[in-house]
């Protein structure tokens, strides 16, 4: 970040009308956005937001910096090649789960492999929001939708698992009504050198609402969810009395001072582990586990457009006087008469 510049949430909002259904979640990340833009101190001229398709996508309206909104599945792609024709602007991706996990699941796989310095904020409802209620790749398995009347009979694609399997470096969850941890989240995802994929849990108020309600609702979210810090004890709880212990090959949720579990126990969060195991069973956490919130992994290694630079800048050191004719030309060529 830059600390010799100051900005306000203020300076990174458009003067355009923001167009979401009243009480979509939709708003909480824009406004998280604005936030976590501002912490950067990076200046809005410096910063391009770019989107695929779908109620999420209208985002680049409603921030003043560059933008694109771009077509179906595509913007992983467009962003990759923003950020690597110009790797000094700060570049997010805008996406939801339609988006970007079905006509553009290979477009995401490829960008996080490649490790592309991207902040991408995949806005995931478990529907089709925009083209009125079809399931999504996220969808749960019997999920009844206008696409399934009887009920899905596919198992969902789990962001997370996606992710680390195409070997991400950064991966972190938030829920749209946990402003803090969504802020933190994507300030944390920012100052990551890398592809960063921030999974929000927002709801569709009109297609899937209370989608999230068994971990969002304020009554019981400390109880069945876990927010992840670095370095921190994993605890969880009204009165962080429960934590996460490994018993053989499973992780298991206990009460601290009931039978011999002590504070001693409790796993310590290693984001920085280049091994992901434990990152996945984490992130897969449910049912009788928490639901892991906040920054789960956060590894380093050489970003895509860095080292695309990179080795541009060495081979015009060794070649000065090269021209884009003489590579064309150089090889084996016909010429036609």
């Amino acid at each position: 970040m830059n600390s010799s510049l100051t900005y306000t949430p203020q300076d990174y909002k458009s003067d355009q009308y923001v167009r979401w259904c009243p009480g979509c979640g939709d708003y909480a990340v824009l406004n998280s956005i604005h936030k976590a833009m501002a912490a950067t101190g990076i200046p809005p001229h410096q910063m391009a937001v770019i989107s695929g398709i779908g109620c999420s996508s209208r985002l680049p309206y409603y921030v003043n910096t560059y933008g694109f909104h771009t077509i179906h599945g595509r913007g992983a792609a467009i962003a990759t090649g923003v950020k690597t024709a110009r790797p000094d602007l700060s570049v997010w991706l805008v996406t939801g789960d339609g988006d970007c996990l079905a006509i553009g699941g290979n477009h995401f796989i490829h960008a996080v492999r490649r490790n592309v310095d991207l902040n991408i904020v995949m806005m995931n409802n478990k529907i089709y929001g925009l083209t009125k209620g079809q399931y999504s790749p996220t969808s749960d398995r019997g999920f009844i939708t206008k696409s399934s009347p009887y009920g899905t009979v596919e198992d969902p694609f789990i962001p997370a698992e996606l992710t680390l399997g195409a070997r991400g470096t950064f991966f972190a969850r938030a829920m749209d009504k946990d402003i803090s941890n969504l802020t933190d989240v994507l300030i944390a995802s920012t100052c990551h050198k890398g592809t960063s994929v921030v999974e929000v849990l927002v709801n569709c108020v009109i297609f899937n609402d209370d989608t999230h309600k068994q971990i969002s609702d304020k009554a019981f979210r400390d109880e069945r969810t876990i927010i992840l810090r670095h370095g921190e004890k994993m605890l969880f709880g009204k009165e962080r009395e429960k934590g996460l212990v490994l018993e053989g090959l499973k992780l298991k949720a206990v009460t601290i001072g009931q039978g011999s579990y002590t504070l001693d126990d409790i796993l310590v969060h290693d984001a920085h582990e280049k091994d992901n195991t434990l990152h996945l069973m984490l992130a897969m956490m449910k049912d009788d586990l928490p639901v892991a919130m906040g920054v789960i992994r956060e590894v380093k290694v050489p970003a895509y457009d860095t080292s695309v630079a990179t080795q541009i800048a060495e081979i015009q050191a060794k070649q000065p006087g090269l021209k884009l004719q003489d590579f064309l030309m150089s090889g084996e060529v016909w010429e036609i008469k």
